[in-house]
């Protein structure tokens, strides 16, 4: 059956039901399965009937409701059809998967991207998932800038009409303007795929007909759903198959981007020649492993000189710590660390504020055009997530947690609520007094290398659950965090292979090896301020291994190793 030819008419049960029962079961069954019915404008679309029909005697006249398909409209007209369509039942919606393509190329590229998303869980288009940020070449039209692509899984209980005309909405709540097809826009939003569905209708293709030629396309739906098939007509074609068909571009590879903050360039970890960035260690602690008392209780002008000359020495952040981590070390409360903390945030933002301005064009920029410095970036060393949030509040830009968001249960639901803050996960396993007990990993589980990453992917997927975007993480193979000796050195070797890990590709990484207990060990140098030589060969080991943040004590020496590690391994 192709479809039954409705018009408007009443149908009266009586004790003529058992000729009318039959075709009572044959509709109900058919309903179920969203039977076509076909108007006699040629226009198909399901119908819900076994509501009008009853095997109850008594029951009134029962109208047929002529239904029409609108070829254009607003999303609540859309929602109108398909609530009218799927009647008024007290069950709730059936939620659906539908995979969105991101893109923009005007202004703040990535802060558009992240309104639309925002703007998309605000209206109850829930992003459960997304890929990594990429910054692509114009295609078709070659003559405007760099786009930057991504997508997003979302669920939602909108048919593919009226989640287009809320996607349409959200852009054009977000001033987009089409001037010119496929030119330059500050949001643009498509429909990929949604649930296994094709979609053929004038104003909606899916799958969308751009998918199998578009690496812009591909690489980030690669990231979510590399097996799964793009057309449901041909099921043994997966998205990673069509990836692997598109021929060698002639442009520039394709970077992942991670923004740090409004006021700097983004991280683009695939990018040959980028720039390693140092971050500058700044413990408030009186019992830190290696500095532990330089920074605490400093006045205003010793801390605001401190930091002018990590500055000056060429860090490009500052992480701020107020609780130890190094093994043993006393656990103070959240209201001490709190104490330790903010104001020394507040006070260091006070005297490096944030200009207005927007960040560099192009990433690759370390510097304005005018030739100052670079804005200071903050990070907040913590574990815990009232610590975090009141940090964000304070001024600081990054959540580096040393548990990978793991000893507080609330850490990655705040930084996810919190939107456009940045995180690091580090691998550790246990706590700071439980992890050295804990560095046993079997061959059969993996090995070091194999257990690290496949924890790692773990915490990523923790992360994307509680609502953080991906091109908002930053990983760290923790170095002296449950790995002893050794092991770190075998971590420093492998670091490329933790990059490639499937699940971690594309991914940023920091990297803290210096004046750690494993140098001491291999240079026989035992007091840790005096471990410079054994941190620098360390630094340059994580930049030829592919790290993109170091996380240093000795600033000015460390800075020259990153310069001089850059020229040789990256250019």
């Amino acid at each position: 059956m192709k479809g039954i030819s409705v018009s408007s008419f009443s149908l009266q049960l009586t004790s003529q039901q058992r000729i009318l029962s039959p075709l009572c079961r044959h509709v109900r069954a058919y309903s179920r399965k969203q039977l076509p019915v076909n108007r006699g404008n040629q226009k198909l679309f399901s119908l819900p009937a076994a509501r009008h029909l009853s095997t109850d005697s008594s029951a009134p006249l029962l109208p047929f409701k002529k239904y029409t398909l609108p070829v254009k409209g607003t999303a609540a007209s859309a929602a109108s059809m398909n609530g009218a369509m799927n009647g008024n039942h007290d069950s709730p919606p059936k939620k659906r998967t539908a995979y969105i393509a991101l893109g923009s190329n005007l202004g703040d590229r990535i802060a558009w991207i992240e309104k639309a998303c925002n703007e998309m869980d605000a209206r109850g288009i829930k992003v459960k998932r997304t890929s990594s940020l990429w910054e692509t070449e114009p295609m078709y039209v070659l003559d405007q800038d760099r786009f930057v692509n991504g997508a997003c899984e979302v669920e939602t209980t909108l048919e593919p009409l009226a989640l287009l005309d809320a996607l349409q909405d959200i852009e054009n709540s977000l001033g987009r303007k089409k001037i010119i097809d496929k030119g330059p826009r500050n949001i643009d939003l498509d429909i990929l795929l949604y649930e296994n569905q094709k979609v053929d209708h004038p104003r909606l293709k899916i799958p969308h007909i751009g998918i199998p030629e578009r690496e812009f396309v591909l690489k980030p739906l690669a990231e979510l759903i590399p097996d799964k098939p793009v057309d449901p007509a041909r099921p043994w074609t997966l998205v990673q198959d069509y990836l692997n068909k598109l021929p060698p571009s002639s442009g520039p590879a394709l970077t992942t981007l991670t923004p740090l903050s409004p006021n700097h360039p983004p991280i683009q970890a695939l990018q040959a020649n980028r720039k390693t960035h140092i971050m500058a260690i700044l413990n408030v602690t009186p019992d830190s492993f290696s500095d532990g008392g330089k920074h605490f209780q400093l006045d205003e002008s010793a801390l605001v000189s401190t930091v002018q000359s990590f500055l000056d020495a060429g860090a490009t952040m500052i992480d701020i710590g107020g609780q130890s981590t190094a093994p043993n070390a006393p656990e103070i409360s959240a209201e001490e660390e709190l104490a330790r903390v903010i104001p020394a945030i507040k006070l260091i933002r006070s005297h490096f504020p944030l200009s207005p301005s927007a960040p560099p064009s192009n990433p690759s920029e370390d510097t304005p055009s005018d030739g100052k410095k670079q804005e200071l970036l903050i990070s907040v060393d913590t574990y815990r997530a009232s610590v975090a949030e009141a940090a964000v509040a304070a001024g600081a830009d990054m959540v580096n947690d040393v548990s990978g968001g793991s000893m507080d249960p609330d850490m990655l639901p705040t930084v996810a609520r919190l939107r456009n803050t940045t995180i690091c996960l580090m691998h550790m396993r246990g706590t700071p007094a439980t992890m050295n007990s804990l560095a046993t990993y079997p061959d059969s589980e993996g090995g070091l290398i194999g257990s690290i990453a496949k924890e790692l992917v773990q915490r990523v997927r923790a992360a994307e659950e509680a609502g953080i975007r991906r091109w908002r993480i930053v990983l760290d193979p923790g170095l002296g965090f449950a790995k002893i000796g050794r092991q770190n050195v075998d971590v420093l070797r492998h670091l490329d292979e933790l990059r490639s890990w499937p699940g971690l590709q594309g991914l940023p990484w920091l990297v803290g090896s210096s004046r750690k207990k494993f140098i001491g060990s291999v240079t026989g140098v035992n007091l840790p301020k005096e471990r410079i030589w054994g941190t620098a060969a360390t630094v340059a080991a994580a930049v030829q291994g592919g790290a993109d943040v170091v996380r240093v004590h000795d600033v000015r020496e460390m800075a020259q190793v990153a310069l001089m590690a850059d020229a040789v391994w990256r250019y």
